[in-house]
């Protein structure tokens, strides 16, 4: 993650073991991995719940990025994030990502609950949610993304 800050994507690509895209070093993205850093710095057991990238098998494609938002906190719940690259988007990685997040939160015993948090004008996003049982509970204000719409599902 702080070679991707510093824009060494040979030096991420090596570390990752993968061949990372300019879509791992946008502003938005920058912005994940100084958050995560900052988790990491001050909890290094968090990292196996954190992000990271998503390669689509058998092709070895590097389609985006994912995992939870930390691990379980103390009500046991977790918050599912992830992004797909533009050019791999509305070919179902964005479901299949998701799917094996909430297989991994289901899996953990200490998860009661998954979340995702969705801008109310994100249709893809909204859509891609459908059939996992996810329930609106709330909305909050999001200094990055704005007004988020709130959904859970128990694991």
């Amino acid at each position: 993650m702080t070679a991707l800050l510093d824009d060494d994507l040979a030096q991420a690509s090596a570390e990752a073991g993968v061949a990372l895209t300019e879509y791992f070093v946008t502003d938005r993205a920058k912005w994940v991995w100084r958050y995560r850093v900052n988790q990491l710095t001050s909890d290094p057991g968090s990292a196996g719940w954190l992000t990271n990238a998503v390669v689509a098998e058998p092709e070895s494609a590097v389609v985006g990025y994912a995992g939870f938002h930390g691990p379980p906190d103390e009500a046991g719940m977790v918050e599912i994030g992830y992004s797909v690259a533009p050019g791999y988007r509305r070919r179902g990685y964005a479901r299949a990502i998701l799917t094996e997040l909430v297989h991994r939160a289901v899996a953990e015993a200490r998860v009661r609950t998954a979340r995702v948090t969705i801008s109310p004008d994100n249709a893809a996003s909204l859509a891609t949610i459908s059939g996992f049982g996810f329930v609106e509970v709330g909305e909050q204000w999001d200094e990055e993304d704005g007004l988020e719409l709130i959904f859970e599902v128990p694991a």
